[in-house]
């Protein structure tokens, strides 16, 4: 007869906290154009969010 064997639950992983700052690791923000005036743009460009440096979750 064999023994019985030991089952034990496994407990899953807690999920992240999403980032305070962004929804999916990256954030728009506008720049600067011309030679020496540099005036603000109405365009936006993606940028990588320096709070989580891109994976989309709060630091711990």
């Amino acid at each position: 007869m064999t023994p019985a064997k030991r089952t034990t639950r496994r407990t899953t992983k807690p999920k992240p906290k999403p980032c305070p700052d962004c929804t999916t690791g990256q954030v728009s923000e506008s720049f600067k154009v011309g030679p020496r005036g540099k005036r603000e743009s109405s365009d936006r460009q993606e940028a990588l969010c320096l709070t989580c440096f891109g994976t989309g979750h709060a630091p711990e």
